[in-house]
């Protein structure tokens, strides 16, 4: 059996290629919608990828099942647990619906679908047996239900999806889960999650690839809770200090379960100044300053939006874009056409698909500086908000006396919590997250002055002195 995993940096979601090698069938589980890394993975081996499925519809990121059935002829495989609210759409009539039980048979590779609700209600992980080896399984791809130290959150279905109390079935669900389900499984079999450290899809979890049931039932903060038939404390303990949930999460969670649209197959346009500034000048375009927030602060192109490098550029641009009410194209900065197709790749994962071309640098085009203050003239400056763009948890353990807290992730979506016509100054914790968040809050009208150095430099100003609160607190 071949088994790999495939990590995307960016939103900390893994998918898995899993192969068997006598008769050269694949499939792939989770997989994201730039789909060249598992047609390569087939190339290189040999493969014929046979079958592709998903543990659950993802909040977090636009799934590829389609995009790589599409491309490859795979047959897909969704769940049909959870009940009629979470049934998948018409764009998956052509899919295999699978029950708890059912089995994927590839050759001597045998993935059984197992019902694991509670991170979401139609959530299968997959017990998968490499025959070639074992006549039982000896991994489980858990989804987002167990992770390396921690568990798959059951608030998002409230959080992001417009549900109302369903995070306390949610937790009740997993803790069944867990009970019925993983800690009847032998201490060998080892657990692949599909996210790990840095996803919003759990509060703490690990950074290391995989784990085991007996790591997991002997070392994790929920066995204490299991042993002792705890269902009370255990719910508490989950449900308490998550961390904000993404307001795209909502889009995905929508999209995912009616089905991605297929991306587009349309070249990158590359402008000169003298092409893209008439486009500029019009708002025809959105442009998408690349930059580190320092370089942006020297000057930058009026209205654009700053997603600051490959690495997050998913994350960040998910939070700056709306692509239900903005349907502009976008215009990358990008030192060539190479970074311009990667970029968009990061992307499309998030479901933004109008990336229109690149421009190599802003020579030729008007700019302007973005405002900033100083953290020693704070307390003398005149405005309407002082904006904490940190998550909940990071607001509680420490901010400026007077700040109110709503994530940058969340921002552009809660504008009406905003002054209208009011000044705001924002910071997070050293400045990247606030500039995303600063352009996109520019972009809709809005007058914000980034502090300098953002919280770390704050803190460090003669007199500092931070403040406590609960969790939670958002701009009024």
């Amino acid at each position: 059996m071949l088994l790999e995993r495939i990590y995307d940096e960016d939103l900390a979601q893994a998918s898995y290629f899993i192969g068997c090698q006598a008769t050269g069938e694949a499939i792939v589980v989770d997989p994201r919608r730039d789909i060249a890394v598992y047609l390569e993975l087939a190339r290189r081996n040999g493969m014929t990828i046979a079958v592709v499925t998903e543990t659950h519809i993802h909040a977090d990121y636009l799934s590829g099942t389609r995009e790589l059935a599409a491309a490859t002829g795979a047959r897909m495989h969704v769940s049909d647990e959870g009940g009629p609210d979470w049934t998948y759409g018409a764009a998956f009539d052509a899919a295999v619906r699978m029950k708890d039980g059912h089995e994927i048979v590839l050759g001597n590779v045998v993935l059984r679908a197992v019902h694991t609700p509670g991170h979401t209600p139609e959530h299968l992980s997959f017990l998968v047996t490499d025959g070639a080896q074992a006549s039982e399984p000896g991994f489980m791809l858990t989804g987002d239900f167990v992770f390396v130290g921690d568990l798959g959150r059951p608030d998002l279905l409230d959080e992001a999806a417009g549900g109302v109390d369903t995070r306390f079935d949610g937790a009740r669900d997993l803790f069944r889960s867990l009970r019925e389900k993983l800690l009847t499984l032998p201490d060998y079999v080892q657990l692949l999650p599909a996210h790990g450290s840095g996803s919003a899809c759990g509060k703490a979890l690990g950074a290391v690839a995989a784990t085991t049931v007996g790591y997991e039932r002997t070392f994790s903060w929920w066995a204490p809770y299991l042993r002792e038939d705890d269902e009370r404390g255990f719910v508490d303990e989950l449900l308490s200090g998550q961390p904000d949930a993404h307001a795209y999460f909502g889009r995905m969670k929508e999209q995912n379960k009616l089905g991605p649209a297929l991306l587009p197959q349309r070249e990158l346009i590359e402008y000169t100044a003298a092409g893209l500034r008439p486009r500029l000048a019009a708002d025809d375009v959105i442009f998408v300053d690349t930059r580190h927030h320092t370089e942006v602060h020297s000057g930058t192109v009026p209205r654009s939006l700053n997603v600051p490098g490959i690495r997050k550029a998913a994350t960040y641009a998910s939070w700056a874009c709306d692509p239900d009410t903005e349907a502009r194209p976008l215009v990358l900065l990008a030192d060539d056409r190479e970074v311009a197709a990667e970029l968009r790749d990061h992307l499309v994962r998030v479901g933004i698909d109008t990336v229109d071309g690149f421009i190599r640098s802003l020579e030729g085009l008007e700019l302007t500086i973005p405002p900033t203050l100083a953290p020693t003239e704070l307390d003398r400056f005149e405005h309407d908000l002082l904006l904490d763009v940190r998550n909940r948890t990071e607001y509680a353990e420490g901010h400026i006396p007077g700040a109110v807290q709503l994530s940058a992730g969340r921002v552009l979506w809660h504008t009406d919590q905003l002054p209208d016509g009011g000044t705001i100054v924002a910071y997070c914790r050293s400045g990247a997250r606030n500039s995303v968040a600063a352009s996109a809050l520019r972009r809709a009208g809005f007058e914000v002055i980034e502090l300098e150095g953002s919280y770390l430099g704050w803190l460090q100003a003669p007199g500092s002195t931070p403040a406590t609160a609960p969790a939670g607190a958002v701009a009024a």
